[in-house]
């Protein structure tokens, strides 16, 4: 049952680093265009620079995010992620085939 709930633990980690990814994207974004921004507005003020360095934290963490997930690489298993429900026999097939065996018999 461990490799299971190893299995489940790991896909979530995977799942929660794409989002803090895509955060980390967006804060790259939102902090260049902070930085361009201020900048034409007031080149070499403290806000450039605090966004200058934002931006900077965030590239960071986006290359480190992106470095985790190459190296945590999911392992294929050959099988789905999400598998259906499995499927039921409803009554109606069972009373045809048992029809069809009393015709034959």
């Amino acid at each position: 049952m461990a490799p299971k709930t190893e299995r489940i633990e790991f896909l979530r980690a995977v799942r929660q680093l794409r989002r803090v990814r895509s955060f980390y994207a967006a804060g790259v974004l939102l902090w260049a265009g902070s930085a361009v921004w201020s900048g034409r507005q007031a080149p070499g003020s403290r806000e450039m620079w605090v966004s200058v360095l934002l931006l900077a934290v965030f590239t960071a963490l986006l290359v480190t995010a992106g470095l985790s997930l190459r190296r945590l690489a999911v392992p294929a298993t050959g099988r789905p992620a999400h598998h259906a429900a499995p499927h039921r026999a409803t009554g109606s097939r069972h009373a045809s085939a048992q029809t069809h065996a009393q015709a034959h018999a």
